[in-house]
């Protein structure tokens, strides 16, 4: 079966909050077929949070589709917050749900800071992944920190003008620490207004065409919050060391079926990052696509992750 475009839109057939320390509990979602193919599905962000329009990347008939928003993103609780929130438990988070919903092994899709968590996950646990479908690479290092923050506006430089300008210009010269700042003052209208800046420019540079509803949903103010605080804060540690981890330990997980897509015109996560791992990973399908840029909702991206899925449907869990 060759699919064109995403499934019907479904609703979850159960959902929780589930609490794993003192200070986070995460919203968890299960839709599809109670006794399929476990699929665990990773936002991106860090702190974008999942959306109904997530579950339709998976055959609700074939796939049991397991979503849910890590910590300080989306619906879990508290949005935005930093504290206790590293890669290292975001993968202790996931394992905790496998562990609770009784999930042997899992086909694992992400994209963006998705695919950044399902590699760094997945590495970990190799023998917990049936598949990886991993689209827009982020690798976190570095140097893409660095092109998010002021390269991007080499290609998109009305978006960048703005999220600079936000700042006072004696504070231009570290855009990061500036919006740190103003992310965690006191005054929550600051904050907010500081997230919005934050979250419009990463949305305005995310399609090919100009999208206005997806710079409107970025606007938006708890996914705004979520997504500018959390990536600030995973952006200011740097993630890994060293920062090739990824690329360094994907002799764990070489052995497991993988389809990576990359848009070609991805401006936020650009395709130098996607080459360095397929170059490391020859046994990897990797998928360009050549009139894309960052957002799964690109129509070449999310058909080329529709039809991964597929493929993917027959492999014995």
């Amino acid at each position: 079966m060759t699919r064109a475009d995403l499934f019907p839109p479904i609703e979850p057939y159960q959902s929780g909050m589930l609490r794993v320390d003192a200070t986070h509990t995460l919203y968890w979602e299960q839709s599809g077929n109670p006794g399929g193919a476990p699929v665990l599905f990773l936002h991106g962000g860090p702190g974008a949070g999942a959306s109904p329009t997530h579950r339709r990347f998976f055959d609700p008939t074939h796939y049991r589709i397991v979503i849910f928003d890590q910590r300080g993103a989306g619906r879990s609780r508290p949005l935005g917050e930093t504290r206790a929130n590293t890669t290292e438990l975001l993968i202790d988070d996931i394992e905790r749900l496998r562990e609770m919903l009784e999930i042997e092994r899992w086909h694992v899709f992400g994209g963006s800071w998705g695919s950044t968590l399902a590699l760094a996950y997945s590495e970990t646990h190799p023998e917990r992944c049936v598949s990886l479908v991993l689209r827009g690479i982020f690798l976190a290092q570095r140097s893409e920190i660095d092109w998010f923050l002021y390269s991007m506006g080499t290609i998109f430089p009305e978006p960048w003008a703005e999220f600079a300008g936000f700042l006072p210009e004696d504070e231009r010269g570290d855009l990061l620490e500036g919006y740190w700042r103003r992310l965690n003052d006191p005054d929550p209208a600051v904050r907010i207004a500081a997230a919005r800046a934050w979250s419009i420019y990463e949305g305005a540079c995310s399609s090919l065409m100009p999208n206005p509803e997806l710079v409107s949903a970025a606007a938006e103010d708890c996914h705004a919050l979520g997504l500018a605080r959390i990536e600030a804060h995973y952006f200011r540690n740097n993630l890994f060391q060293p920062d090739t981890k990824l690329l360094d330990e994907i002799h764990r997980v070489r052995h497991i079926p993988a389809v990576i897509v990359q848009g070609r015109y991805d401006v936020v996560c650009p395709i130098v990052t996607a080459d360095r791992l397929r170059r490391v990973w020859p046994e990897a399908d990797y998928r360009i696509i050549p009139d894309a840029g960052h957002s799964a909702m690109e129509p070449g991206i999310r058909i080329a992750l529709v039809q991964a899925t597929e493929l993917f449907r027959d492999l014995t869990v």
